[in-house]
Parts: structure tokens; C-alpha cells; sequence
């Protein structure tokens, strides 16, 4: 049951653009205090938005597949909901912080390649701070404590350290700031295909 109701949610605002994701418990509470409603994405009437007792209707008109049940309902997890009131657009970048640079990097130091938990990774300047290096997207990347230590202060011709990948500011979509593990439903496809091309948002 805890493994389903972590699973990732996609979040529409009201004028059914995606903003982010949060996890199933999230979305049943959104639903219970009528903050969002659940988006049927498949089945004769697949688009369709129920409110809590259209969804727990729904639920019981379908039976098998996961629930979330309680003493007296089974309900079916959502996969997608849109708020009722929530009209902002995204914004137009990605946050720039600590944990967002480990996300986009895929928590990897980009000089040994190494994929470790965000609790033995650091940041590093390629180009130290000391000889003109910002702390922008584009002069930030994840390294181990040891590549970190053994770079310094040095730039990466100076000690032959360079990233695998060049940094760059990321894109955002809804699956930006989930965990590795964090699958992309099927069903999330049409929402955010639905995006304009080229489109940068924030997480």
C-alpha cells in the first residue's frame, strides 16, 4: 500500500497544462477537499474529470488493478488530476539549487562517473570561483568528495579533470525533479506532447 501511494501523480492546472507531479496520497487528499479532480484517461469516456463520488462511482464500476482502499471504499490510484482553482502557467526556468544540478546530472559525478546517494555528492565550479567562475547552470556540476578535493581550485586543463557532460540549464517537464525510479506513466504522454515545442518551464 506505502508503494502506491508514492507512486507519481501528473498535476494539471485548471486550464489543463502540466505544472509538476506529487505522489497518489497527495492527489486522494486534493480530491477529498475538492481541490482537483481525477482525469480518466482511458475507456469510453477517457478525458472525463470526476469528483471524489464520481471517481469512487467510477472505481466500483471497475473492478481489478491496485486500490487504495479504506474500511468501506476501493478507490483506483489516479495517474493524472487537474486542480479546480489553480490557474498559473508554469514559469519559464528551472529553479537553479543544490538538489536540482544532482537531478539533472542524474546523480553521477561528471568527472569519475560514479552514481552516488546525494549525501556523499558535492558541487563543483569547473571553472573556480577564485579565477572568474559563476555559480550558474552552465559552471555547476555534480562531483564525488574525492574528484572534488582532488580538483580544487584548479581549473580542468590544469589537473586533466573534465566533465563527461557539458553542464547546461536544464528543460523542464512534469517528470523533472522526480527520482530515477520515478517511471513516466503512459497516460501522461498526450498532456505533455500537448506542451508547445521548445517550451521552457519551471519546476
Amino acid at each position: 500500500m506505502k508503494a502506491l501511494l508514492e507512486r507519481p501523480v501528473l498535476v494539471l492546472n485548471r486550464y489543463w497544462q502540466p505544472v509538476h507531479t506529487c505522489s497518489v496520497r497527495r492527489s486522494l487528499h486534493l480530491l477529498c477537499n475538492g481541490q482537483a479532480q481525477v482525469v480518466q484517461v482511458e475507456g469510453d469516456e477517457k478525458f472525463q474529470a470526476h469528483d471524489l463520488i464520481s471517481w469512487i462511482r467510477h472505481s466500483d464500476g471497475h473492478p481489478g488493478g491496485d486500490r487504495v482502499r479504506s474500511a468501506r471504499i476501493g478507490l483506483l490510484p489516479p495517474r493524472v488530476v487537474v486542480l479546480t482553482l489553480y490557474d498559473r502557467l508554469p514559469r519559464l526556468e528551472v529553479r537553479f539549487s543544490r538538489r536540482n544540478v544532482f537531478l539533472r546530472d542524474q546523480f553521477t559525478c561528471q568527472y569519475c562517473a560514479k552514481v552516488l546517494p546525494e549525501t556523499q555528492l558535492n558541487l563543483d565550479h569547473v571553472t573556480p570561483r577564485d579565477k572568474g567562475g559563476r555559480t550558474t547552470w552552465e559552471n555547476i556540476v555534480t562531483s564525488c568528495f574525492r574528484c572534488n578535493t582532488r580538483k580544487a581550485n584548479k581549473l580542468p586543463h590544469e589537473v586533466g579533470m573534465h566533465p563527461r557532460s557539458k553542464p547546461f540549464a536544464p528543460r523542464w517537464r512534469p517528470l523533472f525533479g522526480l527520482h530515477a525510479d520515478g517511471a513516466e506513466d503512459e497516460s501522461w504522454r498526450h498532456f505533455i506532447a500537448a506542451n508547445p515545442a521548445g517550451a521552457r518551464l519551471s519546476a
